[in-house]
């Protein structure tokens, strides 16, 4: 047979192109499932499937990259998804390769740490290691870790001829949602930021082009499941936000940029792994609240003893503006008040007092004196410190003291040592407010330092959690978060903020969000004040939220007076900071929450609504055999207008009883359930 020369040259110029499509495409995917079989994560190196953001019409090399699906249940919940690295004055890693090699393997283990949400964590996934490489010989391997609550990705490039340094431009990495997913974003205001906003609700198709979205970003996609898209294991690379993709669906990572090089994310060499990216994945969403997904994805603990590692309740001067009504002297940063507050930790059986800022020696004579750098290492002529620290030693309370992170990165050397010559507990370091290649660096090497010295860490102004808690259990919690503080100038933390963040920020590890506040009111009576600050919803919904919230350095922010002669601060004095089981009973994102906390054999449980009166059923399905006494602490009846007003009441329970939970506009339940022969 034979052909016009045209058509010759088109046929050949075809079977080339198949020929080099043939070898660089994988005709199998490689296939990750859960170990219960629910989840199924995908992972190909092809052209990108019809109907995705990607789709590349010209059939030729160029157009086969890497890209992973995830089902749930039988149904897609992430579209085909594109995946590699932008590096500078390269061509994209990730595109034209072809599959080298493969390795499969599973885990299932359990380790404890010293304080968290759960004393024992079960670590349980299959998983794949699959190796690519492209026409120029260009190396990059693909890890992938599918557990029953959850799948994890990340790259891992090998040390290799044509790459030794690198610079990360961006990632390609995308997240494309299966259908028009109802998403929970909190936009923020560039990469230079507190993380501290209120979390919208925004079809996945409405999200801005323009925003800058930090994580966890939580989804529900209706008929499908629950997901929140966040990272774990950040280590010399740069944190991960989102922003709207090209498609109607899809949303694309954004790393943060270096201070030095905006242009540039990361700087680093080969071999180099980046941070896990994270699909957290239920059928509801407190199933994203029970997970330890997150610690599961880090190295184990670096420290051999961690008996040294406490939760604990603190007293806090701040919050109340240093208030002291009972007393005579002068209330401010002095040794007085603080005495002051250290004996009301004592008398309440906390643990902790936490010295905020202004104990240490700086010129605060400009307009941002809390910004001042101070010299960490001397103290302030009107606090005297190893006084303090006789008397809370005496009264066995331990101290945490504030710094902001300059002075930290300034001091360190001389400052660690000497608080722990001092018998200090643990630092609290404030406004970051970046999650930079170098930042993150900061905090390992802050966390490390503060482990050799027997020093917990509280990071305020900070990034979202990922995780490196497990490595470090001395960073016990840190904020990333809008927290009670803006009580005092604004009504912006509300139970509607309240309901929204157990779903979202907490999903990634503890927040320091300070609950406590005894002073309660309604939204018609609510004044934001500096000193003695307001609450704003009912005292029953404050008192939810030691049990809601989780933080193993739980702050009790109101001033000593606010809580004499009030009967739910025996319950507040009797709730713990750490736990060894967590339940979510119902809820959803900004409506409520019913969540139940385990330590040892007692139960508790807190319930909090937005600003919808609300009544739901509570199971307590969770408990173990036998008869059990709950002491249950209510909206009271007036508690609509009358926010400080409770009711309480003892009640036999079992497993099989099923609570009747009533709550007022911006109100909530909390309740503490023992065994019955335990009195």
């Amino acid at each position: 047979m034979s052909y016009p020369r045209a058509i010759f040259f088109f046929l050949l110029a075809f079977f080339a192109v198949e020929t080099a499509i043939a070898q660089t495409a994988d005709p199998t995917p490689v296939k990750v499932t859960s170990p219960n079989g629910q989840i199924v994560f995908t992972l190909t190196s092809g052209a990108m499937p019809d109907g995705s953001a990607d789709r590349v019409t010209t059939e030729s090399p160029a157009s086969v990259t890497l890209h992973y699906a995830v089902q749930f249940r039988g149904k897609d919940l992430i579209d085909a998804s594109k995946l590699g690295l932008v590096i500078e004055g390269q061509a994209p890693l990730g595109t034209g390769m072809h599959k080298t090699g493969e390795q499969t393997g599973s885990v299932d283990q359990t380790y404890t740490i010293p304080v968290g949400k759960t004393s024992t964590v079960r670590d349980h996934y299959n998983g794949v290691r699959a190796d690519y490489q492209d026409a120029s010989g260009r190396k990059l391997s693909f890890e992938v870790r599918v557990f029953d609550d959850g799948a994890a990705f990340r790259y891992v490039v090998p040390d290799q001829p044509s790459l030794k340094k690198v610079r990360i431009a961006h990632e390609l990495t995308q997240f494309t949602y299966a259908k028009d997913a109802t998403t929970y974003p909190l936009v923020l205001n560039g990469f230079r930021s507190s993380w501290e906003d209120e979390y919208q609700q925004r079809q996945a198709s409405g999200l801005h082009k323009d925003w800058v979205i930090g994580l966890p970003l939580l989804a529900e996609e209706p008929g499908i499941g629950w997901l929140a898209i966040t990272e774990a294991n950040i280590d010399n690379y740069s944190g991960m936000y989102l922003r709207k993709g090209a498609g109607r669906f899809d949303v694309r990572a954004e790393l943060s940029p270096r201070l030095d090089d905006p242009n540039v994310a990361v700087e680093t060499a080969t071999p180099f792994t980046t941070p896990w990216r994270v699909l957290m994945i239920g059928d509801e969403p407190g199933r994203l609240v029970e997970s330890n997904i997150v610690l599961n994805l880090n190295p184990p603990s670096k420290i051999a003893d961690t008996s040294w590692i406490k939760a604990g309740k603190s007293a806090w001067d701040w919050w109340s503006g240093q208030a002291a009504p009972s007393v005579s002297f002068k209330t401010g940063m002095n040794t007085a008040t603080m005495k002051h507050y250290i004996d009301f930790a004592s008398d309440s059986g906390f643990t902790y007092m936490l010295i905020d800022a202004g104990w240490a020696v700086a010129d605060r004579s400009g307009p941002q004196d809390y910004a001042a750098l101070a010299d960490i290492t001397k103290v302030t002529p009107e606090v005297d410190m190893p006084e303090l620290l006789r008397f809370a030693k005496e009264k066995n309370v331990k101290i945490w003291l504030w710094s902001h992170w300059t002075s930290v990165d300034k001091y360190i050397d001389q400052a660690f040592p000497l608080f722990e010559k001092w018998g200090v507990a643990g630092v609290k370091i404030d406004f970051m407010d970046r999650d930079d290649q170098w930042m993150v660096g900061f905090y390992h090497h802050v966390v490390e330092t503060a482990a050799a010295h027997h020093l917990m860490i509280d990071f305020h102004g900070a990034y979202k959690p990922d995780g490196l808690r497990r490595t470090y259990p001395n960073l016990i919690t840190r904020e990333g978060v809008m927290g009670k503080e803006y009580l005092k100038w604004s009504a912006r933390t509300n139970p509607l903020h309240n309901t929204t963040l157990p779903f979202t920020r907490m999903l990634a590890g503890p927040m320091d969000y300070t609950p406590g506040a005894f002073g309660n009111s309604n939204r018609e009576n609510f004044v934001p004040r500096n000193f003695m600050p307001m609450g704003l919803g009912t005292r029953a919904h404050e008192m939810a939220l030691f049990v809601v919230i989780e933080s193993p350095l739980q702050m009790v922010s109101d001033y000593p007076e606010r809580y004499q002669g009030q009967k739910e601060f025996d319950f507040i004095k009797r709730v713990p900071a750490t736990w060894d089981e967590v339940r979510v009973v119902t809820g959803r994102p900004m409506e409520n929450i019913t969540l139940a906390r385990r330590s040892g054999d007692d139960w508790y449980v807190g319930s909090l609504t937005n600003w919808d009166e609300r009544s739901v059923k509570v199971p307590l399905s969770f408990l173990g055999p036998g008869q059990y006494e709950a002491e249950i602490y209510s909206d009271a009846p007036d508690a609509v207008t009358e926010a400080t007003h409770t009711s309480l009441q003892k009640q036999a329970v079992d497993k099989t009883t099923v609570l009747d939970v009533h709550m007022v506009s911006g109100g909530g339940n909390a309740i503490w359930i023992r065994p019955a022969a335990a009195h």
